[in-house]
């Protein structure tokens, strides 16, 4: 993201927005905070953090921001379970809480599950300031906002009569066991799959055990075979 951002003070005195940002990596928090963060100027309050789902449940709750910056991939279930639990907050007839994903991942079905979920946008961290500040206040004003190219993912998905059933067993998942599952059945080791993810070897062996367990597999090959099968690989 950028440094600047397009907004002059005088613009920004007019409006403002209360912002919680969920990510689990702190310094992207950090980043994300000193650029947009700077309300005299963007008109952004950041009012909470957090790091994982439940910590995004409890702030979001106390704090009940306008906005909140939504990273798809988090600990404990994945954006889609902080949809899931803030659901009522989503759908309060005053004042709704309302969600921007804010991912690195442009994987079409990242993009469609938290818009399922009730996400009202969906920006890549390529983003910059300025344009995020921008979609952060659109979405306030009830708008949905995405980058360019995954609008079509989300066309696609809804506007398609003969979409695909959606995949009871892969939807028992979470957003992390789903991004082990790729990397396992791509051939990665399981030091690999931690060093690529930023968690510990043992944080994968326990999502390994639990895909199979969920999917009542028994092993590395059975679960490839099964990610090949639903061209997850």
């Amino acid at each position: 993201m950028s440094d600047e951002t397009g907004t002059t003070a005088s613009e920004a005195t007019e409006r403002r927005v209360r912002v919680v940002l969920v990510d689990d990596h702190r310094m992207f928090r950090t980043g994300v905070q000193a650029e947009i963060g700077r309300t005299d100027v963007t008109g952004v309050e950041v009012v909470g953090e957090a790091a994982d789902v439940d910590q995004a449940v409890t702030v979001i709750t106390a704090t009940r921001p306008e906005v909140v910056l939504l990273d798809v991939h988090l600990p404990g279930g994945g954006g889609v379970e902080v949809l899931r639990r803030c659901a009522s907050l989503l759908a309060a007839p005053q004042n709704p809480v309302r969600f921007l994903a804010l991912s690195v991942s442009d994987a079409a079905e990242d993009v469609i599950g938290v818009i399922r979920g009730g996400a009202r946008g969906y920006v890549t961290k390529t983003i910059t300031g300025t344009d995020l500040v921008d979609s952060i206040f659109r979405v306030q004003d009830g708008d949905a906002v995405f980058s360019p190219r995954l609008a079509g993912f989300v066309l696609d998905a809804f506007a398609s009569t003969d979409a695909p059933p959606v995949d009871e067993d892969l939807d028992r998942l979470t957003q992390r066991e789903r991004e082990v599952l790729r990397l396992i059945a791509r051939g990665y080791a399981y030091k690999e799959i931690a060093k690529q993810l930023y968690i510990s070897v043992k944080t994968v062996e326990s999502h390994v055990s639990a895909v199979l367990r969920k999917l009542q597999l028994s092993n590395r090959h059975e679960l490839t075979r099964w990610a090949t099968a639903r061209r997850l690989v």
